[in-house]
């Protein structure tokens, strides 16, 4: 009996993950099953206690039982998904009043990768005091290596691709911002030899 309902359980995270994908993202599916999709995404997150409130206690133990076993995330994996194409700039303010623009620096394309997989959740992340920590923590440490600068403006954005048509048209990709979060910093007090 308890097995069945794990495996159920994971069965259920794992429509709900698929079927949310299929409701918001491109796919090759027709774009007028996106109602359907919603509808059945909506239909396993009930059982799962995702229509309840975030205090209710029967939410609460089985949002940890998934936690603990591990099966409350990573089952759309293998969904038909292209992830969004984020990214994440810096506006460094120095003390002199000029300005410079950073990108994130990574060493290593699997870096790269775990770095893209991380602005994907920071995108993604709807409550907003913890979007805005995960940003502040990659901000601290371009501060690190430019710790002159006395604030820095994080940009958050993606890149949307035009349609097959619309770049046969000769459309280019656009750029929209999603937030901008500002981060005052002390200068770096240079240590004495």
């Amino acid at each position: 009996m308890f097995f069945a309902l794990h495996f159920v359980l994971i069965l259920l995270v794992c429509f709900h993950d698929t079927f949310s994908i299929f409701s918001r993202s491109a796919t090759l599916l027709p774009t007028a099953l996106r109602g359907f999709w919603s509808r059945a995404a909506d239909v396993c997150a009930a059982p799962l206690g995702l229509n309840t409130a975030a205090a209710n206690p029967l939410r609460r133990v089985l949002r940890a039982y998934l936690n603990i076993a591990g099966i409350d995330a990573g089952y759309s994996y293998f969904a038909p998904n292209v992830p969004d194409s984020y990214k994440l700039v810096f506006e460094l303010h120095y003390p002199d009043g000029h300005l410079e623009y950073e990108l994130p620096q990574v060493q290593g394309q699997a870096t790269g990768l775990r770095f893209a997989t991380l602005l994907d959740e920071i995108a993604e992340t709807s409550y907003e005091p913890l979007r805005a920590m995960m940003v502040k923590m990659v901000t601290y440490s371009v501060w690190q290596e430019h710790h002159e600068a006395v604030k820095i403006r994080a940009v958050l954005g993606y890149v949307e691709l035009p349609s097959p048509a619309d770049f046969r048209r000769g459309e280019k990709e656009s750029y929209h911002t999603l937030v901008a979060y500002d981060f005052d910093f002390m200068p770096m007090q240079r240590k004495r030899h």
